[in-house]
């Protein structure tokens, strides 16, 4: 099975890095989000990612990139058939190990900026915005692989900033609660 595996990595076209390179790459994908810390209940769900970043290769084994992306996140409470719709506009940057050509592990900073906080209770909506952090700071960090010019990348963002202000009513209200997202997003690398 490894030999299968190694034949088609070897089969497919794998480009370089090329130190100096400059590109935009734009990117779709999809989320699978919850709440960490005292959010009662909080599930996982699914939402979508789009947006673009760009990227310098400074040299054949190390990149940094920054983008814009717009995430639909939340989580989900099956308690009370809740369901907590969070839209951040993320600006994640990033360094980029190419640890062979084509595969990199990055890490970095992200600011998200919260442009929407709405969910049902009992078959009505609830705009909650006014009692959320309008700023979210996350670190994420992940994989990418690049084939002909395709990238795709996962990453897990850890939440390290509290997103709920301390008079909210709800399930958010008992404490200190942050976001947990992983994304998986496919992209199409353009040089400039």
């Amino acid at each position: 099975m490894m030999m299968v595996a190694v034949a088609i990595m070897a089969a497919v076209n794998v480009d370089a890095q090329s130190a100096g390179e400059m590109y935009l790459k734009p990117m779709v994908g999809g989320t699978l989000s919850t709440l960490v810390g005292d959010a009662d209940n909080a599930k996982m769900k699914v939402g979508l990612i789009a947006g673009f970043e760009l990227g310098y290769n400074i040299n054949e084994r190390f990149g940094v990139t920054a983008g814009a992306l717009y995430a639909l996140q939340g989580a989900k409470n099956d308690d009370t058939d809740e369901n907590m719709n969070l839209d951040y506009l993320n600006v994640p940057v990033l360094a980029n190990v190419y640890v062979i050509p084509g595969l990199a592990l990055k890490a970095g900073v992200q600011a998200g900026f919260l442009t929407r906080a709405k969910t049902k209770v009992n078959g009505e909506d609830f705009d909650f915005k006014d009692f959320m952090k309008k700023v979210d700071f996350s670190i994420p960090v992940g994989v990418s692989y690049e084939i002909s010019d395709f990238i795709i990348d996962a990453r897990y963002n850890i939440g390290v900033s509290q997103i709920n202000k301390d008079e909210h009513d709800g399930w958010l209200s008992d404490g200190s609660v942050r976001n947990s997202v992983i994304t998986l997003t496919v992209g199409y690398k353009i040089p400039f």
